[in-house]
């Protein structure tokens, strides 16, 4: 097991013996703007606003009553708040004005925190892959992310995956938004040592805000 699994493992272990039977209050107080969940009067207007509302396995008005009522493998394990694209619809046409779009990525991203995505989640992958690519060199290498994301599944996979998108590839390259040369180098910030340091800085202050460390 890696250390970040274990590390997952920990903080899960925590969390559930911390809030056993209080999903709510662990939403809460770990959950960016998840004190706001008990405000939902489930008009389902969120679901309705919503462009991809047919898709959902749960909507954002259903995730907020499961919440309440406790079901905290069946929110965390879902795909659903992954399926946010953030066009705030939602946020906008919400009657209460509650933070649905910050409610679903803070719950996405405390599930990932806990290990409980659905494993090959797409939106979760390249989350990643743009992640990873950023903090090493403070700038997003996109050649290097595109590869990335073309050859996650397999060399084969990604052969056709590229193939499909050559067009795509070439005018970006005469739009000057990609350079092979990017394979050995790229643009990159001047002080990588500083954004390092300034991601770790961040990294612990959300830790300790969300409970992680006590």
């Amino acid at each position: 097991m890696s250390e970040s699994n274990k590390a997952a493992n920990t903080v899960a272990a925590a969390a559930v013996a911390r809030y056993r039977n209080n999903f709510l209050k662990e939403v809460e107080e770990r959950v960016e703007d998840g004190d706001m969940v008990k405000m939902c009067m489930q008009c389902g207007v969120c679901a309705g606003s919503c462009p991809l509302g047919p898709h959902w396995e749960h909507s954002p008005q259903k995730i907020f009553m499961m919440i309440r009522a406790g079901k905290r493998d069946e929110v965390l394990s879902s795909d659903s708040m992954w399926m946010c694209t953030s066009c705030y619809n939602c946020i906008v046409r919400c009657p209460r004005q509650l933070p649905i779009t910050h409610i679903m990525h803070g719950l996405a991203h405390y599930a990932n925190r806990l290990g409980m995505v659905p494993k090959g989640q797409p939106t979760r992958d390249i989350a990643k892959l743009f992640w990873d690519n950023l903090l090493k060199t403070g700038r997003v290498n996109e050649l290097k992310f595109s590869l990335a994301m073309y050859f996650k599944d397999g060399f084969v996979q990604g052969i056709k995956n590229a193939l499909a998108m050559q067009g795509i590839g070439l005018s970006l390259m005469k739009a000057k938004r990609l350079s092979p040369m990017e394979i050995i180098g790229g643009h990159k910030c001047k002080d990588q040592s500083g954004i390092q340091k300034m991601i770790a800085k961040a990294r612990e202050i959300e830790d300790r805000r969300r409970g992680a460390l006590a």
